[in-house]
């Protein structure tokens, strides 16, 4: 473990844009991103999407708009928005929550990808922009990942991104009239290195075919780094 001794708060995030090869994270700014980012998300059916929120249903686009612009004045949020290059729209989002700047540590939560997003390079790099942000331009020594215990895909995606499981709050919140068992994941600095090596590994263009399926996991990279 690194020497604490003279520890400093980490800076809160800004408002930055992020850039890849594939897709841009730009912060929210509900005026410029609210209608683009509903119709990204209710393709089928935002609230289906979004089922795990602990907040209630959205009536629609301005009800979304407000709880989400309502999460990021007030500061529990710092919401990211996706833009695929190819397409040039919005495709998804993540937020920066539970920021605790005093002993660097910082969530990574309310993550909705729209069905353009599924299964793509999109998904894998928008989430690596994100941590390399937090660990490497803010200095943040835990980035956490937690999720309704039954939401299997997150689980997945959690174990898939190099999060590690850390345990089960049981009887954690009560959301939409239902009891929320939440299961907490999470990523270190120490741990970033690897991560970040595993992540750029699967993203070449070496590790993918003709057809554009990937050749390794991310798993097995990580596993064989």
């Amino acid at each position: 473990m690194n020497d604490l001794s003279n520890w400093q708060s980490c800076p809160n995030p800004e408002n930055v844009t992020l850039k890849g090869d594939h897709v841009t994270v730009e912060t929210w700014d509900r005026a410029k991103h609210q209608s683009e980012l509903w119709a990204a998300l209710d393709i089928e059916d935002a609230n289906k999407l979004m089922h795990y929120f602990p907040q209630a249903t959205f009536d629609g686009e301005e009800d979304f708009g407000a709880w989400l612009e309502k999460s990021n004045s007030s500061g529990a949020f710092q919401t990211m928005v996706f833009r695929s290059h190819e397409a040039g729209k919005l495709v998804g989002m993540a937020s920066y929550m539970a920021i605790d700047a005093k002993n660097g540590s910082i969530e990574v939560g309310a993550v909705a990808h729209g069905p353009q997003m599924s299964r793509s390079r999109m998904s894998t790099e928008a989430h690596y922009l994100m941590a390399k942000y937090v660990f490497e331009d803010l200095g943040y020594r835990r980035y956490e990942w937690k999720l309704n215990n039954e939401n299997k895909p997150s689980h997945r995606a959690a174990l898939r991104f190099g999060f590690a499981y850390e345990g089960l709050f049981r009887q954690h919140i009560v959301a939409k009239g239902r009891n929320r068992d939440t299961a907490w994941y999470s990523m270190i600095d120490g741990e970033w290195p690897l991560c970040k090596a595993a992540f750029e590994a699967w993203l070449s263009d070496q590790n993918f075919d003709a057809a554009g399926l990937q050749v390794k996991t991310l798993e097995e990279i990580r596993d064989a780094l």
